[in-house]
């Protein structure tokens, strides 16, 4: 008789010793450079040009470029690796940063100033998008069940707190450089860690991966219509809202600080908001999973909510700190659920493509929020700038309901057809 017995399986190894710890040091520090590009491009069109409306045109310029170009490159990565795209990116938006640093202290008029700007933002490397997609493929290709759904929620809780770390401190790096060097340093010294840090992350081994679920041509076995499914698109609205969030809310605060003869202090207030924002998006790491991801989206796009109408009547610091406290409460965990459920909705093997709508969505919000909200305040006062959050706040919350809508009547009709 022959003697059969059942071996478990074996555990696959942790994420972090699957990608290597270097791996996330090169990630968060190639992430820096695109956090210092839109405040960096601000400091010095403003400091040399002597025009805060051109300098404000030319962050938007950087931003719309991100947001038009993102998706194109994501695909683009998608189809023949990270690697070959970034490795090109890097060295396209090193020259793009060291050319407009040039042009803005020529005597170029303002139309080349632009198109310099536009530059920039459509050769940005897309670290972040690119690093939640490549460690979402190592996720899906070695883990399964349980351990994969826990694993993937708290990675898109780290990656949310790295882009928020990044983008409070980025914004003081540009400060501390230009004041003691140069407006031109920032944007040098960006251009040099691109060069650096962005090749090294193309360069490390799990850059040369495409998606597993991807042909041996790279061709996606999902067509490309499948990108625009409603339940995905209002992913990309809701995100697109949490964007303006962030550029309205800096604005309103910049315009209220500025009543009070202290308009250097508002990046300290928005660092209220982002440090809250940075803590609670590790802790949605640690929510149960009865606790499904579009209820969550729901709950604390509400907390959002309830924060900016707090801001939105403020007259105080302390009234100030307090909505800010709040709305980080909110808006972190809403960024982390947006993402996850972006990672839930994406199409076979185009997860980088999915990952660079999204945060193109953060990008392009960003940019208009802060135009938007600075023509408020020109034209009104603090007063209405300050209700601007709200309004994206709003955005953020209608997108929760529908998608809430939507993907529980999805549910229902799976459960039916399975019966």
């Amino acid at each position: 008789m022959t003697q059969t017995h059942t071996r478990s399986p074996e555990r696959s190894p942790s994420l972090l010793r699957t990608a290597g710890l270097p791996y996330f040091v090169i990630a968060f520090i190639a992430r820096l450079p695109f956090a210092m590009m839109v405040v960096g491009v601000l400091t010095a069109v403003a400091s040399v040009r002597d025009s805060l409306a051109l300098a404000g045109l030319t962050s938007a310029a950087v931003g719309l470029g991100t947001a038009v170009f993102g998706p194109f490159l994501g695909a683009a990565a998608d189809r023949f690796s990270q690697r070959r795209v970034l490795l090109v990116l890097a060295a396209a938006n090193s020259a793009a940063l060291v050319v407009f640093t040039l042009v803005v202290y020529s005597t170029a008029g303002a139309a080349l100033v632009l198109a310099a700007a536009l530059v920039i933002g459509a050769t940005a490397p897309q670290v972040a998008p690119l690093s939640r997609s490549r460690l979402v493929t190592i996720i899906t290709a070695r883990m399964e069940g349980a351990r994969r759904q826990r694993t993937m929620s708290s990675t898109m809780a780290y990656e949310s707190a790295a882009d928020e770390t990044v983008f409070v401190f980025g914004p003081f790096l540009v400060g501390i450089l230009a004041s003691f060097i140069g407006a031109w340093a920032p944007l040098v010294i960006a251009a040099v860690l691109i060069m650096v840090f962005v090749a090294a992350f193309a360069l490390h081994p799990t850059g040369r991966n495409l998606s597993s679920s991807r042909h041996e041509d790279g061709s996606a076995p999902s067509a490309a219509s499948e990108l625009f499914r409603p339940a995905l698109l209002l992913v990309v609205a809701g995100i697109t809202g949490v964007g303006l969030l962030f550029g309205a809310t800096l604005t309103s605060l910049t315009a209220f600080m500025a009543d009070r003869n202290e308009p250097e202090s508002a990046g300290l207030f928005y660092g209220v908001m982002g440090i809250g924002s940075a803590l609670l998006a590790l802790g949605v790491a640690w929510l149960p999973t009865r606790f499904p991801l579009r209820t969550r989206w729901l709950v604390f796009a509400v907390i959002l909510l309830a924060g900016t109408s707090v801001l939105a009547f403020a007259s105080t610091t302390g009234a100030v700190m307090f909505a800010l406290a709040l709305m980080g409460i909110g808006v972190g965990p809403t960024l982390v659920t947006q993402y996850s459920l972006g990672v839930a909705r994406s199409p076979l093997g185009r997860s980088a493509t999915v990952m660079t709508m999204l945060g193109s969505g953060v990008i392009l919000g960003q940019a208009l929020g802060a135009a938007i909200t600075g023509e408020l305040a020109d034209r009104f006062g603090t007063t209405v700038a300050l209700a601007a959050p709200a309004v994206a706040a709003a955005i953020v919350t209608v997108t929760a309901v529908a998608h809430w809508i939507l993907d529980r009547a999805d549910s229902g009709r799976r459960i039916s057809q399975d019966r």
